[in-house]
C-alpha cells in the first residue's frame, strides 16, 4: 500500500504541534503523542499506516535503537557492564516467569501463551525509555544504566519470544538446545553489528564529505539490523552492536567536527520522526482496542507485570550491593518505575500466529499495559526523578 504523503505531513504536523504544546505544558511528549492518536481516530481519520511487526522491526526500531547506542560511551558502559547484562538476562527471565505463572494460574490461561506473553512483556522498550528520559533530562550514572539496560534487555526479549514461539512448533525439546539457539542468535546479532559498524567506519575514512559518512551510518544502521533478521539472528542486537562501534571506534579521518555535529543532528532528527509516528500510531490503536469483559485480565496483567519488574531490579541490584558497582537506592525506584513498555511488545504481540490460544486477548491486554506505562509511569516518571533529587 502507498502512503499518501499529505497524510505523512499530516500527522509530522501533529507531532510539531504535539512537541510544542507538551513542551509548554510540561506534558511528556509521548504521552501528548497517544492523546492526540487517540483524538484522531475518534475524530475518525482514516490513517493509511497501522502498527504491524514489520512496520516497527523494519522501518522504525533500527533507527531508534542505532541512535540510542551512538551516545553510550563504551568506557562507561563496560565498567557497568555486570550490573546492565545481570539486569537485562536474569532481570528479564524473573520478570517473564512472574508474569507467565501468574497468568496461567491466575486467568487459567495455557502455558504456551502465558510464557509467550511473559516474555514479550518483560523488556523494558527502548523507545518509550529513551525518549521519557530525554525529555526529563536525566544525565549520569542512572541514565547509562536505564539507556543501556532497556536496549540490552530488548535483545533478550525479541530472542527469548523466538524462542519460546519455537518451543511451541516443537523445534526445540531440552533446555540446551534453547540456550544454545539463544546464544548463537545473540552472538551472531552481535558479529553482525560489529561488521556494519566497523565496515561503516572504514569507508567513512574513504571521503572527507561528511554527508557520505552520514549516509554509511544510515546504512549501518538499516544493514545491520535487517541482514541479522535475514539470516535468524537478533537484528536488535546488531542495530546496538553496530551503535557502538560507530559512535566509540573514531580512526582518524572518520566522523569530526563538523562532520559529527552534523551526524548527531541528523540522527536526533530521525528518532524524533521515528519517535513522534511510533505514539500516534500507538494511540491510534489504542482507541480501537475493546477492553470489554477483560477489564479483570488487563488489570492482573499490569499487576503482575509491576510485580515482575520489582523481581528483576531490587533483589539483583542487591547481589552488587557490597561492590564498587553497587546500585544507589534512589536509582533502583527510578529503574523499576522508569521500566516502560512500548513498541517493541507490540510488535511482538502482533506477530504471534493466529492459532496461538489466547492470541487476541494477548494483543489487547498488551495494549493496555502499553497505555498504562505511558500514561501512568510516564507521567509520574519525572516527579519521582525531582523528588528523588535526580533532576531539578
Amino acid at each position: 500500500m502507498t502512503l499518501d504523503l499529505s497524510q505523512l505531513g499530516l500527522l509530522l504536523f501533529v507531532s510539531s504541534l504535539v512537541a510544542i504544546l507538551s513542551r509548554r505544558l510540561r506534558l511528556p511528549y509521548t504521552v501528548g503523542l497517544m492523546l492526540a492518536g487517540m483524538a484522531l481516530s475518534f475524530m475518525q481519520v482514516q490513517l493509511q499506516l497501522h502498527l504491524t511487526k514489520d512496520l516497527i522491526f523494519s522501518v522504525f526500531l533500527p533507527p531508534l535503537v542505532f541512535e540510542a547506542a551512538l551516545y553510550i560511551r563504551w568506557r562507561e558502559f563496560k565498567s557497568d557492564l555486570p550490573v546492565v547484562g545481570v539486569l537485562a538476562s536474569l532481570g528479564v527471565l524473573l520478570a517473564a516467569a512472574i508474569t507467565a505463572g501468574g497468568m496461567h494460574y491466575i486467568l487459567d490461561w495455557t502455558w504456551g501463551s502465558a510464557v509467550v506473553f511473559g516474555i514479550l512483556i518483560a523488556a523494558t522498550d527502548p523507545v518509550s525509555v529513551i525518549a521519557t528520559f530525554k525529555e526529563a533530562g536525566v544525565q549520569g550514572r542512572l541514565r547509562l544504566l536505564i539507556e543501556s539496560e532497556s536496549l540490552l534487555n530488548d535483545g533478550t526479549a525479541a530472542v527469548g519470544f523466538v524462542a519460546a514461539l519455537s518451543v511451541l512448533a516443537g523445534e526445540h525439546h531440552n533446555i540446551a538446545s534453547i540456550a544454545g539457539s539463544m546464544l548463537l542468535t545473540m552472538g551472531g546479532g552481535a558479529l553482525v553489528g560489529a561488521a556494519a559498524g566497523f565496515g561503516a567506519v572504514y569507508m567513512a575514512v574513504q571521503t572527507a564529505d561528511y554527508l557520505v559518512k552520514i549516509t554509511f551510518t544510515a546504512l549501518a544502521a538499516y544493514g545491520s539490523f535487517l541482514v541479522a533478521e535475514h539470516l535468524g539472528v537478533s537484528g536488535v542486537l546488531a542495530a546496538l552492536t553496530a551503535g557502538l562501534v560507530v559512535g566509540n571506534y573514531q580512526p582518524s579521518g572518520s566522523i569530526a567536527d563538523p562532520g559529527r555535529h552534523a551526524l548527531e543532528t541528523f540522527w536526533e532528527f530521525v528518532a524524533f520522526i521515528a519517535n513522534s509516528l511510533i505514539f500516534l500510531l500507538i494511540g491510534a490503536q489504542v482507541a480501537h482496542q475493546h477492553f470489554s469483559g477483560m477489564w479483570m485480565a488487563v488489570m492482573v496483567a499490569i499487576a503482575l507485570v509491576t510485580l515482575g519488574r520489582a523481581a528483576a531490579i531490587y533483589p539483583l541490584c542487591a547481589v552488587f550491593s557490597r561492590s564498587r558497582l553497587r546500585v544507589d537506592s534512589r536509582h533502583q525506584h527510578i529503574l523499576f518505575w522508569g521500566g516502560l513498555r512500548g513498541a517493541l511488545a507490540l510488535a511482538l504481540a502482533l506477530a504471534l500466529p493466529d492459532d496461538l490460544p489466547q492470541r487476541d486477548a494477548i494483543v489487547a491486554i498488551t495494549f493496555a499495559v502499553v497505555a498504562f506505562s505511558v500514561f501512568v509511569q510516564g507521567l509520574t516518571i519525572t516527579p519521582l526523578l525531582r523528588f528523588l533529587g535526580q533532576i531539578k
